[in-house]
């Protein structure tokens, strides 16, 4: 069920929990900025997420709260997971759900990395 995201930071979501240990992932990297592991349910035949260590809802959280040094280092994160798949050429997607249009799910600030196929249209019309 896609969440609000202006709503506050739940300490119980899922991805707050793969980040403390709770829950089991398949860990693509890790730094101090950010954590990556392949989607459970992958989208396309490569489906990373990338999320940041720290507690932020959405993209737009983030970008107010967040530092100079959390934001360059979750932006870099992303690159160097896209980096190290080798998905730079033929290319890959970045996609950010936010908020109930949006279509977000788990309110933890999250970046889809999907490749390994054509992936068409951005938008379905």
């Amino acid at each position: 069920m896609p969440i609000d995201a202006t709503q506050d930071y739940d300490d119980d979501n899922v991805f707050a929990k793969i980040l403390r240990g709770e829950i089991p992932s398949d860990k693509v990297y890790e730094d101090e900025w950010a954590f990556a592991f392949n989607d459970i349910a992958p989208q396309a035949p490569t489906h990373v997420l990338v999320i940041p260590k720290g507690r932020y809802v959405s993209w737009d959280d983030f970008s107010a709260k967040a530092s100079a040094e959390e934001i360059a280092g979750f932006v870099r994160a992303i690159g160097k997971v896209a980096r190290e798949a080798g998905l730079v050429e033929p290319g890959y997607r970045l996609l950010a759900n936010i908020g109930t249009d949006g279509g977000q799910e788990v309110p933890h600030l999250h970046v889809h990395v999907f490749a390994g196929r054509p992936l068409g249209r951005m938008v379905a019309s």
